[in-house]
Order: C-alpha cells, then sequence, then structure tokens
C-alpha cells in the first residue's frame, strides 16, 4: 500500500474538528486507500475498532443502506455516547439525498464523519447549501511521480520509470500488475468506460454517446491546447458530425465534474484580471491518453506540461494559463497571497526554442518567481 502521506497528513490535520472531511476525485485514485492508512492511523494512536463506523456504498452488502432514512438510523444505533464515533462513508453519491443523514449525524455530539464521492455533482446543489461552512474538501488525484517512485526499492532508471508511469498510468493498482500490458488495457478500460458511461452519460441523460466519444478524443489529442466549443463544435462539423456550442460546452463540463478532465482559466497578467475565453483542459492520467489514443504523434511538451498542472493542483495551488501582451505563460500559480510562474518545455536544446520560452517570462515585469521547466534526457 503506497503511503498517501501528504493526503493523510490533511486527515490527520482536521481530526476531530468539527468539520466533514469530503475526499473527491476520479474513481481509483486511491480515496478508499486513504481512508484505510487513516484508520491504521487511528488504531495506532488508541482508537478501538468498536469507535470506528465504516461503509462502502459500491459494496452490494450495503445497497439497502443507500436510503438515507435508513442509512441515518442503522449508523445512529452504534454510536457511542462516551466516546469520538468515527464515520467513514465511501462512494456516498450512490445514497439519494444523502446530505439529509449526513446534516442529521454531524449535529449530534461525538462523531467525526468523513465522506468520499467521484464526482463533483455529490457536491453540488443541496449538499454545498445544507453543508455550507461545515466540510472541508480534501481533492485527491492518482499518483505523483514521486508516490509512484515509492513502491519501488530500486530507485535508478528514473527516466524508464517515468516512461512508465506515463504509458502505464498512474492510478494506484496499476503498480499490481507488474507492467502487463494487455491487464493494464482492460483495467484502464474498466475505468475509462465506467467514468464515461456512468458519472457522464447516465448522469446527464446523455443520448448522443457517439459525439460524447468523439469530443473525449479530440480533448485526450488537445491536452495544454488553447479550446474553445466553437473550435470543437468547426472539427466535428469538418467531420461530417454537426452539433452545438452549447452541446459542447455541457458534455465538456460534464467531463471536468467526473475529475476526468481539468480546466486551467485564463489570467491576463498585465491587467491582473481572470478571462472567460480560450482555457486549457489537462488529463487526469495520461495513461488513459495512451490508452484511448496509443502512443504515435505524442507531443512530449504537453505530456510534460499536463504533468506539472497536476503536480501544481496537488501542491495546493490555484493554477491558471497566463497572458501578458500577446504572449502565453503556461501556467500562473497562486498559493497563500503569492504568485509564480510556469513556462514548461521538453527539449530547449535549441537556442531560438530558449528563446522563446524564455520571453514569456521576461515579458512579466515583476518579481515574483519564475520557472522553466524541462527534461533532462532526451532518449
Amino acid at each position: 500500500m503506497i503511503e498517501r502521506s501528504e493526503y493523510l497528513r490533511k486527515l490527520i490535520s482536521f481530526k476531530d474538528k468539527k468539520l466533514i472531511k469530503v475526499i473527491s476525485g476520479i474513481r481509483r485514485c486511491g480515496k478508499s486507500t486513504l481512508l484505510e492508512l487513516f484508520k491504521e492511523y487511528l488504531f495506532k494512536n488508541g482508537i478501538k475498532k468498536s469507535q470506528i463506523i465504516s461503509l462502502n456504498f459500491e459494496d452490494p452488502d450495503n445497497e439497502e443502506l443507500t436510503d438515507y432514512k435508513k442509512l441515518y438510523e442503522y449508523i445512529k444505533s452504534k454510536l457511542h455516547k462516551d466516546k469520538q464515533n468515527y464515520i467513514f462513508l465511501d462512494e456516498i453519491q450512490n445514497v439519494k439525498d444523502y446530505q439529509k443523514a449526513i446534516d442529521g449525524l454531524y449535529i449530534k455530539e461525538n462523531t467525526d464523519i468523513y465522506i468520499t464521492g467521484s464526482n463533483a455533482y455529490f457536491m453540488s446543489g443541496e449538499l454545498a447549501t445544507l453543508l455550507s461552512g461545515r466540510y472541508v474538501e480534501i481533492k485527491m488525484l492518482p499518483l505523483s511521480f514521486k508516490e509512484y517512485l515509492s513502491s519501488f526499492k530500486e530507485k535508478s532508471d528514473i527516466h524508464s520509470k517515468y516512461r512508465k508511469y506515463l504509458e502505464n498510468s498512474s492510478f494506484p493498482y496499476v503498480l499490481q500488475l507488474k507492467d502487463e500490458k494487455e491487464q493494464i488495457r482492460t483495467y484502464l478500460s474498466g475505468i475509462y468506460n465506467t467514468v464515461i458511461l456512468k458519472d457522464v452519460v447516465q448522469r446527464n441523460k446523455i443520448s448522443d454517446v457517439t459525439s460524447l466519444e468523439n469530443i473525449v478524443k479530440f480533448m485526450f489529442d488537445n491536452v495544454g491546447n488553447s479550446i474553445s466549443a466553437k473550435k470543437i463544435s468547426d472539427t466535428m462539423a469538418s467531420n461530417g458530425k454537426k452539433i452545438s456550442n452549447h452541446t459542447v460546452e455541457n458534455y465538456l463540463e460534464a467531463l471536468c465534474k467526473s475529475y476526468i478532465l481539468y480546466k486551467a482559466n485564463r489570467y491576463d497578467v498585465k491587467g491582473k484580471q481572470y478571462l472567460e475565453t480560450n482555457g486549457k483542459y489537462y488529463l487526469v492520467d495520461i495513461g488513459l491518453r495512451y490508452y484511448l489514443l496509443g502512443t504515435k504523434f505524442v507531443d512530449f511538451g504537453h505530456i510534460l506540461e499536463n504533468i506539472v498542472y497536476l503536480e501544481l493542483l496537488r501542491r495546493g495551488y490555484e493554477v491558471f494559463t497566463g497572458k501578458v501582451y500577446n504572449v502565453e505563460i503556461d501556467f500562473v500559480a497562486f498559493k497563500d497571497g503569492y504568485t509564480e510562474y510556469y513556462q514548461v518545455a521538453n527539449t530547449v536544446m535549441e537556442n531560438t526554442t530558449l528563446e522563446r520560452e524564455l520571453k514569456s517570462l521576461n515579458n512579466v515585469k515583476n518579481h515574483n518567481p519564475k520557472f522553466l521547466l524541462t527534461m533532462g534526457n532526451h532518449k
């Protein structure tokens, strides 16, 4: 079991605080494992098993408890009056109106509540209103390269491991498949189909699944490019498939809410304002791109850009794609009142490439930190 130390540290810091701990992220990114790691921490620190109530709503054995009233009554019957009770509810979005049960448990004494969900819908609407100010969200991603590397006893040949991290996937369970390509493809196929069909198609009642899949392929193939709904609509129209800008926007929103895509909006550095148009989209796991599109015609600069974007999110930054005058900056990252600028390139061995990348950073006329990130190996 890989130690997800940063996420675990966050959970520990909120232990026994009167806040509902919400762990969100794409399916199979490690949310259930994180709960198990936290339970181990509790046991090591004197908490008894009888103080823990744990339910996973992907388990058919818990199907009867997907009625929020039955769930509430079941948990209430298990509570200790004189001890702290730790309540773990995994994949809570499978419980209709679950927020009502959570609210009822929250107001009771000696309850510390942890819930997970695999799409952004479970954190929208009534939950946000009903539990406003009562929860803290921990946004979880699949493995970082550092976490991936920690699973290997031998730390040499890092560049080879990095390529496998990209091609095989950053989903934790892939490491147990021991580089077995067909098994990995089958596993990724399961994740992809579940997310697309269950979290996107069923949730949004999408009837034109073919158009959705075409948009997914387009987005996977255009990681790190400035994208607009009109550009996608025009591209599909040129391929003989008409689709409105509004429908494209709805599909992109649904893909982001399933956590398979992340959008970086634009930020005008000079004007210090957020821009509405031509954001960039990044993929939660590059292995899914290889699964869907294969390994040909890969822009490794944009792949690296995707990895950097996710890492900035992991480190708690709010991340935008930047614009200063007519020059693009890959990332403008905000955290704790500070601003940093990042330019990403696979290689800057050519002088013209180096000059172009540095020009973007040099156009920023302030003294905030500026970084140029490249790969150090070009085999």
